[in-house]
């Protein structure tokens, strides 16, 4: 018998999409079917409600997600952020990089294969619309080799425009998470010529997705995806991943009626190699750049044992380590441990923020080229310019007093009313007895209260009479 070595690495000097000459090659994956399939099926379908019904969900008035670039304003799960939060921000955004390592070095490209946006949209959505419309993998590439004629360009048509139709309902949700579904609604109900940006906007993400699911596919994966690419750093030989058993497989042979045989389990039969919807064949090796873990290639090779009377699980979620040791896979490794403790960390961190994060964030300076005045009683008065930021979403009539020291503060002009996810600006002179102070610049501390309660602080310089 053949020795039952483990395949070469030799797959790794190119794509799978790409030929010799450097043309792309098209991938025409056949139509996959299983348990695991319907499994993917079930989630898919379950996070796809969750994410058209996201803009739609509101917390305390504010979006459950918001990411306005253009207004830098950010709410998270109902929680509005402003650049001020920058710290928090980096510190969430530290934290969602750990996890991810984490879950990649246990879990491997899990997430690809079963929650990533792009792999839904396509195998899920587009892919499904296509099978409807042009037949399997079969049918589509006798269709794409025919002349054009009444069939080609029926179905041509249809899937264009239907596609074209899916692209665009999908760039009116990625733009209700960047302006909100409110302002979206504006943009739809008042007109394209009362919103031209915000037209123009729907009209070129439209584009992009259109390209993206209908002509690039998965060449977003394989190369423009940056997780993708980091995916060989993050994983090791204990990262469960979808694997071909070599020990089991080879040497593969077809499958021959009233033979012995001598050969392993794989009857090289490519079924795995037809579903993968990267043109990858998973028999070459673990952790290849292009396999997203979808598990399509296990539902396809788990019908052909059960087909030739063989275990199922010769493709299987399994660790590189396993299947060249035996050995059972095992959760607990050094590295998992030493992820699993700076996630802890940044999490708690990150909680912390959250927890001591104030509703509101003033900022107080004393009004450029003005020196102090002297009242009649000997006090003395400065001028401040104040703005205030407001993280909630209701209106707040504000107030300010002197924390620290003894002494009033004047609003200039009309009470400060803080608006609802808005900023208010204002000029209020500080008066304070001269004895209070301590030199020329003196630290004051002021508070800042809607009504009774003290939202925010801030410190500040008070110019003063030397002493």
């Amino acid at each position: 018998m053949a020795l039952k070595t483990k395949p070469t690495d030799e797959f790794r000097d190119h794509i799978s999409t790409v030929d010799d000459q450097g043309k792309r090659i098209w991938v025409y994956p056949r139509k996959p079917k299983g348990k695991l399939y319907d499994y993917r099926k079930y989630v898919s379908y379950l996070l796809l409600a969750l994410l058209f019904a996201g803009p739609f969900i509101k917390i305390n008035g504010l979006p459950l997600l918001m990411l306005n670039v253009v207004e830098r304003k950010f709410v998270i799960f109902g929680v509005l952020f402003w650049p001020q939060d920058f710290f928090i921000l980096v510190v969430a955004f530290l934290t969602l990089v750990v996890f991810i390592i984490l879950f990649t070095v246990v879990y491997g490209r899990i997430f690809c294969g079963w929650v990533c946006p792009q792999t839904i949209f396509l195998e899920m959505v587009f892919r499904r619309i296509e099978y409807a419309i042009e037949g399997d993998y079969n049918k589509q590439r006798a269709l794409d080799r025919m002349p054009w004629n009444t069939e080609k360009i029926l179905k041509k048509s249809a899937k264009t425009a239907v596609f074209l139709l899916i692209s665009f309902v999908i760039s009116n949700l990625f733009l209700a998470y960047v302006i909100g579904i409110d302002e979206l609604q504006k943009v739809i109900t008042e007109g394209p010529l009362n919103h031209m940006v915000g037209f123009g906007a729907l009209l070129a993400f439209t584009g992009v997705f259109y390209w993206v699911f209908a002509s690039f596919r998965e060449q977003v994966c394989t190369i423009v995806c940056p997780y993708g690419r980091l995916q060989g750093v993050m994983q090791d030989k204990k990262t469960l991943v979808v694997a071909y058993d070599y020990g089991r497989g080879e040497p593969r042979g077809k499958l021959r009626k009233g033979q012995e045989r001598t050969e392993g389990d794989c009857i090289d039969c490519n079924q795995c190699v037809q579903v993968c919807p990267t043109g990858i064949d998973i028999r070459n090796g673990a952790q290849q750049l292009e396999c997203i873990n979808c598990t399509a290639c296990i539902d396809a090779c788990n019908d052909i044992m059960r087909m030739i009377d063989k275990p199922e699980g010769l493709i299987r979620y399994e660790s590189e380590e396993a299947i060249e040791t035996g050995k059972k896979w095992t959760f607990f490794t050094s590295r998992v441990m030493g992820y699993t403790a700076v996630l802890a960390i940044l999490m708690t961190a990150l909680t912390t923020l959250l927890l001591t994060r104030d509703e509101a964030e003033a900022t107080i300076l004393r009004t450029p080229g003005q020196l102090y005045q002297k009242t009649e009683q000997g006090h003395i008065k400065n001028l401040y310019n104040i703005s205030v930021i407001n993280k909630t979403n209701h209106d707040m009539p504000l107030t300010l007093k002197l924390l620290d020291k003894s002494g009033t503060i004047k609003v200039i002009g009309n009470e400060l009313i803080l608006p609802a996810q808005g900023i208010a600006e204002g000029v209020f002179f500080t008066e304070i007895a001269n004895e209070d102070l301590t030199g020329m610049n003196s630290e004051i501390e002021i508070g800042v209260y809607h009504g009774d309660e003290l939202i925010t602080t801030t410190e500040t310089k008070f110019l003063g009479p030397a002493n």
